[in-house]
């Protein structure tokens, strides 16, 4: 038995912070006034990067509007869209939970996942574009496989999704988590090979190169942004998949759901639109190149 300096028994303190700790944790869970709070938080922050992407891609449109539909554009354009759609999500996300067959539920949470990562894959095609082409290596192929890529992961995605809808097994909702997982890790692979190398050859620029210091630093940021972004994302999807008390899918883990949408869709969305903020020069800019 522990006892203190003033003769008092410390032998249960410990046990008793640990039971205070998990009380709290799940009287948050499962409050519905803190669950709404939560989950009106996350609509609020949402919808405040989705706004903050429109008003750049305004920005952006009236300082080149001669340009049509540039990476630059649809980068901020799909930002606005997933932004806004998880926000409308959380919004009514109690309605959402009721949503009869339960395949709907899967796809209003899932869909902005998968076009989340298209967000991003944009800066990966972006970047080897910026590569190969430095490097004299043609580039042509890169459009149709990044478009290819996109349309096999969505493809795959939707018949999980109608297999889960015909025969709702929980084997076949553990594939669909794990596919993610997978696709989470290849974003995250492509920021590093892509970002890594593109950082490496900024590197070999000559010192008095006109904004290679500032490029060095765009690159390096976004990259170690958006790798540790997927790469947290991956991880969590696979703990999602085997572990009930990590599933996000539900109403009474929105602790769970804040910090997890928070690291890997909200703060690394802001940081990239804040350090991705310069406006385009209104002639000749070999960094910008539009989406045919």
């Amino acid at each position: 038995m522990e006892t203190s300096s003033l003769g008092i028994d410390n032998s249960g303190v410990p046990a008793f912070l640990l039971t205070d700790a998990t009380s709290w944790w799940q009287e948050i869970n499962y409050s519905h006034l803190w669950q709404d709070r939560i989950f009106f938080t996350l609509a609020a922050l949402y919808g405040l990067v989705g706004i903050v992407a429109l008003v750049q891609l305004i920005r952006i449109q009236l300082r080149v509007p001669e340009y049509g539909w540039t990476t630059q554009k649809v980068f901020h354009f799909l930002n606005f869209l997933v932004n806004g759609v998880r926000a409308v999500v959380f919004v009514f996300r109690r309605d959402v939970q009721n949503l009869e067959p339960p395949i709907l539920q899967h796809i209003l949470l899932d869909m902005p996942s998968l076009a989340f990562f298209t967000t991003y894959a944009l800066l990966v095609l972006f970047w080897a574009e910026i590569y190969y082409q430095a490097r004299a290596v043609s580039t042509d192929g890169l459009r149709p496989t990044f478009l290819t890529v996109n349309a096999v992961v969505y493809v795959i995605q939707i018949v999980l999704w109608l297999v889960l809808w015909w025969n709702p097994v929980h084997v076949l909702a553990i594939l669909s988590k794990m596919f993610f997982a997978c696709v989470s890790l290849f974003a995250a692979l492509g920021f590093l090979i892509y970002g890594g190398r593109l950082f490496l050859m900024l590197q070999r620029f000559p010192v008095e190169s006109k904004g290679r210091r500032k490029k060095l630093q765009e690159v390096g940021y976004v990259t170690t942004i958006c790798f540790s972004c997927f790469l947290v994302r991956c991880i969590m999807m696979c703990f999602n998949a085997f572990d009930q008390a990590a599933d996000l899918d539900v109403l009474d883990h929105p602790v769970l759901n804040f910090i997890y949408y928070l690291l890997v869709e909200i703060v690394p969305s802001s940081m990239v639109l804040f350090i991705l903020r310069k406006l385009p020069p209104k002639r000749g800019i070999t960094q910008y190149h539009p989406i045919r």
